[in-house]
């Protein structure tokens, strides 16, 4: 397929995003006062699973995932933290798509001004940060990552804290292993090769595969944070360099299509 015809599949993928999220954001909305926080995670999930077969049927974008051995169960399991890759939106759609427990995502407080998404994600049970205040940030994190995760909620944190362009390497913060250690849960780390097919700050999508692959928990136990983020980070980037390695033997076009 050309890039015209990329660019007119992508422009119905959004105008079918913007025409299902209207009204599934505007009842999450409305029913927030009444419905309890676990009954609106899931509503939620469900436009996302919405959004996904959208993309993969109006644009050809499809998932391959491997390692889900390595996620605790929904019941009894022990909870997780989760620390992806992140390269685009999909994985922010996805992920919530593919584990068996609500999960509570630390995210910037600008997304909650998006009309519609930015609205309902507001009246869900997350971790919305102002990045400016950052000893106050790692605080609330602390605090409310211990909460939820109490409530058997997993709370998700993207280590290099923004999307990342394909084929390349963000700094890992210790977020992730702080509030891991403090709370007792390991760090379960996903390799997401997904900007192959939307690339970060764009809606142009090309179709093709997008690998998740999901490794085996790592404990935060008795090694420092920054050692822990640093074996996340090893296995992260060396699943990333074999699920998607043409990208960084050509790291000077991140951005291209699969």
């Amino acid at each position: 397929m050309n890039r015209v015809g990329w660019a007119l599949r992508s422009l119905v993928f959004v105008l079918f995003l913007v025409l299902t999220v209207v009204p599934w954001a505007s009842a999450i909305v409305l029913a927030a006062p009444f419905a309890s926080p676990t009954a609106l995670y899931w509503g939620c999930v469900r436009w996302l699973r919405v959004a996904l077969w959208g993309c993969r049927t109006i644009c050809g974008v499809r998932a391959r995932v491997r390692g889900m051995e390595n996620v605790p169960g929904a019941d009894g399991g022990r909870a997780v933290l989760l620390a992806p890759k992140h390269q685009s939106i999909w994985e922010t759609f996805a992920l919530p798509t593919l584990m068996p427990r609500p999960l509570a995502y630390v995210f910037k407080r600008e997304l909650l001004h998006i009309p519609f998404f930015g609205w309902a994600m507001g009246r869900l049970d997350m971790i919305h940060i102002d990045r400016s205040k950052r000893a106050e940030a790692l605080t609330l994190v602390a605090e409310q990552g211990r909460r939820l995760f109490a409530q058997g909620v997993w709370v998700i944190m993207f280590p290099e804290g923004t999307r990342t362009p394909r084929g390349s390497q963000g700094r890992y913060k210790s977020g992730a292993a702080r509030l891991a250690l403090a709370a007792g849960v390991p760090i379960l780390p996903i390799a997401v090769a997904s900007a192959r097919c939307w690339p970060r700050r764009s809606f142009l999508l090309r179709p093709g595969i997008v690998d998740v692959v999901i490794g085996a928990p790592i404990a935060p136990q008795g090694r420092s944070p920054e050692d822990t983020m640093r074996a996340v980070e090893r296995w992260i980037e060396a699943e990333m360099r074999r699920i998607d390695a043409p990208a960084y033997r050509d790291a000077a076009a991140p951005d291209r299509g699969c």
